[in-house]
């Protein structure tokens, strides 16, 4: 199993979750988050005052996939999500070495 982890604009958010469907990838995990990469940031302007706005509303989103699919939901994510411009977003993957169902109590997954 891997983790894929990927930090794109807000309002990409559906895309990637109809993307990651079509590949049956059912459960995620979405959050609000702020950050920048290469763009910095922008300057904005609020009441006649300019000022810098250095952290960037992003949206996380977090799934597990087995690894036979992990480069099929990479590159739906990525082709889902861009736009071609700065700011796009990153996509991160990481393994996975166990999994518990916390009701059950039952370990998916292997040990490595």
């Amino acid at each position: 199993m891997q983790s894929i982890k990927s930090i794109v604009r807000p309002d990409k958010v559906d895309d990637v979750k109809d993307a990651l469907s079509k590949l049956s990838v059912s459960g995620m995990t979405v959050t609000e988050v702020r950050g920048h990469g290469k763009q910095k940031g922008h300057t904005a302007v609020y009441r006649g005052k300019e000022y810098q706005v250095t952290l960037l509303p992003k949206m996380q989103i977090e799934t597990v996939v087995p690894d036979e699919i992990v480069d099929a939901a990479v590159q739906a994510i990525i082709a889902a999500a861009r736009t071609g411009e700065i700011g796009d977003g990153r996509v991160f993957v990481t393994p996975v070495t166990r999994s518990y169902r916390i009701r059950t109590g039952e370990q998916e997954g292997t040990v490595r």
